[in-house]
């Protein structure tokens, strides 16, 4: 990937592509997996932090690869170039470095994803026109709210990497979405992830179903309390 400062483009602006995305196999494979899932497999020490789902449905979540946006604070001019690039299904996720004082999107710029197909935002950072996004359909995460618009003039950079609530992802990166909370899967490990994933589900369906009858095995816990010098 060519560096902004290699570009030639004008200090802090740059527009880069995605030398690579998921298939569109994998993105479905990865449909249905539960973020928490997701984040237990990766080691439990990634996801975006202090974002809140401002689309309505616990049920509509994110699953798409990556278009990521990096902005001055309080100003969305890099946000419509990523709406005007994007494609179907793919992931707006938007470093706004938190600041709350000007929204980034609302719902004139909602109605422009829909129609675009978009799969959903991740913004870390202001939205407004909360009613409208509550009408579901495209869900959207982002740090807060307020009545305010942002400026666009810039500067700004497009498909860099970047990191948005805590969360590094690069273009390209598997982002998933739900009532949980928000996960990148790095591309490089989008595929040897999945057969964790779903080995994962078949473990807790195993818990969850000897928790329902009521035959849990108390070694599962007491053995590591032994571990520690515990008497049990």
């Amino acid at each position: 990937m060519t560096s902004p400062r290699e570009s030639g483009w004008p200090a802090g602006f740059y527009i880069g592509t995605r030398e690579q995305v998921p298939s569109r196999e994998l993105v479905e494979a990865f449909r249905n997996v539960p973020v928490p899932h997701a984040s237990d497999c990766m080691g439990r020490s990634t996801g975006a932090l202090g974002l809140k789902a401002y689309h309505g449905e616990l049920t509509l979540g994110l699953c798409g690869p990556a278009i990521t946006v990096r902005v001055r604070p309080g100003d969305n001019l890099f946000l419509h170039k990523a709406i005007e690039i994007a494609q179907p299904g793919d992931i707006i996720v938007v470093d706004g470095s938190g600041d709350l004082t000007q929204a980034l999107i609302g719902g004139l710029m909602r109605t422009s994803a829909l129609a675009k197909k978009i799969g959903g935002f991740v913004i870390d950072g202001a939205i407004r026109d909360v009613a409208e996004w509550a009408e579901g359909v495209i869900p959207v995460f982002a740090r807060g709210h307020v009545h305010r618009g942002p400026s666009k003039e810039g500067p700004g950079e497009l498909n860099v990497p970047i990191a948005c609530a805590g969360l590094t992802v690069s273009p390209g990166d598997l982002i998933l979405g739900d009532a949980d909370g928000v996960v990148a899967i790095p591309y490089d490990q989008i595929e040897a992830l999945l057969p964790k994933v779903r080995a994962h589900a078949a473990k807790e369906e195993k818990i969850r179903a000897s928790n329902r009858s009521g035959t849990s095995d108390p070694e599962r816990f007491n053995s590591i309390l032994r571990g520690k010098g515990c008497p049990v």
